[in-house]
């Protein structure tokens, strides 16, 4: 590893068209902690050492609206994905959070090396898996 590789993945971004709907998913139903909502552009959640950014691609595709944080505009259209990490009891506390809040479990099984994912899809149709951290051989 040199320099310049990068060591961790800081932040992720989902693209949501009804932020109220993922505020209820990620922050009710998950319990993610929100560290801030800005109006309908974005809401930010924090998730272990890393966060977990919920933008409004209508808002984000724009200029940015204040000159002192000059993000590039950014946004995206379909369906994304990305996953949580859980270890084996979460992941049956998950399922059955899921299936109680009449939320489809789209996949549940186990990959080659015996890791098991757990795929929903969010209110925006984001496809989120939760998965044992074996699965890229984290421990857990």
């Amino acid at each position: 590893m040199t320099g310049t590789t990068p060591v961790r993945i800081l932040e992720t971004a989902v693209y949501v068209d009804d932020l109220d709907a993922a505020e209820s998913f990620y922050g009710g139903l998950l319990g993610l902690e929100k560290v801030g909502r800005v109006g309908n552009r974005h809401i930010f959640y924090r998730c272990g050492p890393g966060m977990l950014l919920v933008f409004n691609p209508e808002e984000t595709r724009g200029p940015a609206g204040n000159p002192e944080l000059p993000v590039p505009p950014h946004g995206t259209v379909g369906e994304g994905h990305m996953c949580f990490a859980a270890d084996a009891a979460r992941l049956e506390a998950l399922a059955g959070l899921f299936t109680g809040a009449g939320i489809a479990i789209e996949a549940d099984f186990r990959w080659p090396n015996g890791a098991r994912s757990v795929y929903v899809r969010d209110p925006a149709g984001n496809s989120i898996e939760f998965a044992e951290p074996g699965l890229w051989e984290f421990e857990s």
